[in-house]
Parts: structure tokens; C-alpha cells; sequence
């Protein structure tokens, strides 16, 4: 997408500015350190895809090290703990899944629900970041699209036996983007991210995730309409 210059009216030393920054940077480190941690749990039960979900796995880990090289180069300190709380209910349904040995659904909340959500949330973000973290972002968001990649043609091989658990999944898990976005809506105001740009990043590559996986075009608007409708 078109590389945009960071608006002139962001002040990145600002009071405000900062005190946005160190939740929606505390977000990104958390959901990079949760990614490593799945695709670390998904390595066990997807043996034969050990060395990928492991390599994976430590891509999300130099990601989360470059986002918090991005608040050290405001000096923002990070909430980590609104950071937690924020990715609580995704972390609690991904621990469920994989205690029940449900792999379809640790698959579609880290591979496709987590990543949409980052290359959306990160798309938005690149043309109003600081120069730093602009870099920074755009290395990572490259990586983000290769691990959603894997997700979507594991699950396109086994589509046919996943498309139950998945549709599922979708309804128990979507839902939950749509209050994580309004959770943190006014911090990414504050760093020049609209909401309407961000659900409709995260709508298109999601929809295209699930077209790429075999769900018909009917299919994806159904189930994208059942996490609207619960949400």
C-alpha cells in the first residue's frame, strides 16, 4: 500500500501522545509475545510442521524486542498490565482450545483472528508513525502476512474436516475484535488511527482469509455477519 508522511499536527512528545503510546505499544509487545507463545503450543501438536511454527515463533519474539525498542525511543513505559487485560479473553479461548486439543480454533485465533488483526492495526499505523517505529512496523507487517499464510493453507488442506470447528470459532472469537477495537479506540485516535479504517483493514484481509481457506463468498459474509451480530 502507498507509504503516507506522518501528519504534521502528531506531536510524538506530547503528554497525550505518550500517554495513548504506552497502551497501544503495551498491546503490540503483548500480542507479539502471546503469537510466540502459540505458535511455540501449535510446534507440539503440528509436529510435522515443528521447524516452521518454531522459526514462526521467533519472528514474533525479534518483533515484540523492535516494538519495545519503539517505546524506549519515546521513553514511554509500556502498560502492560491494560496490555493483558486487553488480550485476556482471546488468551483464555486459545488456552481452552488447545487443553481440548482443538487445533482448528488455536489456529484460526492466532493465525488468522491475531494476525488480521496486526497487519490491520499495523497498515493504519505505518503512515502516522515516528520515523522509528515506522521502520520498525514496516519490517514486521511483511512477516505478519507470511504467518497468516501458514494458517490459511494448513487450513485449506484440511478444510474439509476443519469447516465445522472453524465456523464455531468464528462465532465464539470474532466477536471479540469488535470489542478489543472499541476498547482501544480513543488511544488510536490519539496516535492518528481512525476505527473505520481499522475494521475495514481487518474485514478485508479477514474475509480474504476465509475465501483463500474454501469458504464460499456467501459463506464469508455469513460468518462475518454472526460476529457483528454478537459483538
Amino acid at each position: 500500500m502507498p507509504q503516507l508522511e506522518a501528519s504534521p499536527a502528531l506531536d510524538f512528545q506530547s503528554e497525550a501522545y505518550k500517554d495513548a503510546y504506552s497502551r497501544i505499544n503495551a498491546i503490540v509487545i503483548e500480542g507479539e509475545l502471546e503469537a510466540n507463545d502459540n505458535y511455540k503450543k501449535l510446534a507440539e501438536y503440528l509436529s510435522e510442521h515443528k521447524e516452521e511454527l518454531l522459526k514462526l515463533a521467533r519472528m514474533e519474539n525479534r518483533h515484540m524486542k523492535g516494538f519495545q525498542a519503539c517505546g524506549k525511543n519515546l521513553n514511554v513505559t509500556p502498560d502492560m498490565g491494560f496490555a493483558k487485560e486487553f488480550f485476556a479473553k482471546l488468551h483464555d479461548n486459545f488456552k481452552q482450545a488447545w487443553d481440548q486439543g482443538q487445533v482448528v480454533t488455536c489456529l484460526l485465533i492466532q493465525s488468522l483472528i491475531i494476525e488480521t488483526f496486526a497487519i490491520a492495526a499495523y497498515n493504519i499505523y505505518i503512515p502516522v508513525a515516528d520515523d522509528f517505529a515506522r521502520k520498525i512496523t514496516e519490517g514486521v507487517v511483511k512477516d505478519e502476512y507470511m504467518h497468516l499464510n501458514f494458517g490459511e493453507e494448513w487450513l485449506k488442506a484440511n478444510f474439509e474436516t476443519a469447516k465445522a470447528e472453524l465456523e464455531e470459532a468464528n462465532r465464539q472469537n470474532l466477536p471479540l475484535v469488535w470489542q478489543m477495537l472499541n476498547h482501544v479506540a480513543e488511544d488510536a485516535a490519539v496516535l492518528g488511527m481512525e476505527k473505520d479504517a481499522l475494521v475495514e483493514d481487518f474485514m478485508i484481509t479477514y474475509g480474504e482469509a476465509l475465501g483463500n481457506i474454501g469458504f464460499t463468498s456467501r459463506e464469508v459474509m455469513r460468518l462475518s455477519a454472526q460476529g457483528l451480530a454478537m459483538a
